[in-house]
């Protein structure tokens, strides 16, 4: 007899980087395994995860992840040391990589994670590539959803 684990989430959703599209101009979305130990794999699975203000680096030919933490559990193994934010290498295709490198250092792009999931058993990190948005931008996204939010409420008043 199995037992079958069920996740909260629908989609397997671990963590969002939801201010990403607040800051950002989101254009390529880009997906990479990731390195991981098993103490993390372990957080993950309880989801202690966050990847606000987390962004992917390109270094001598290898992508990793930086400023995302993986909070260590309590029952973690006492001969491991667990670092929250130590940066993770991403597993990518070497063309992959060399299409990030071009388009970040001619066009002045950077890479945002927005999303970490669950892809059958592995882990998958989601991320960006990004401009940032100047103040006026954000002003403007605000005004925009907050006219289509009125432009429902009134659609929904005069089919009354």
């Amino acid at each position: 007899m199995s037992t079958k684990k069920t996740s909260k989430n629908k989609n397997g959703t671990i963590a969002q980087n939801r201010k990403a599209r607040h800051e950002y101009f989101l254009e390529d979305r880009y997906e990479a395994g990731m390195v991981l130990q098993g103490w993390e794999l372990k957080s993950i699975r309880e989801g202690k995860v966050n990847l606000s203000d987390s962004y992917v680096i390109l270094h001598q030919g290898e992508a990793y992840l930086l400023g995302a933490q993986i909070q260590p559990l309590n029952s973690a193994s006492s001969h491991v040391v667990c670092d929250p934010e130590r940066n993770r290498k991403l597993l990518l295709h070497k063309r992959e990589l060399d299409k990030l490198i071009g388009l970040k250092d001619r066009e002045g792009f950077t890479l945002i994670a927005t999303a970490m999931y669950w892809k059958a058993c592995w882990v998958k990190l989601e991320f960006h590539l990004a401009k940032g948005k100047k103040t006026f931008d954000k002003r403007d996204d605000i005004k925009d959803r907050d006219w289509s939010r009125e432009k429902e409420r009134m659609m929904k008043h005069s089919k009354r």
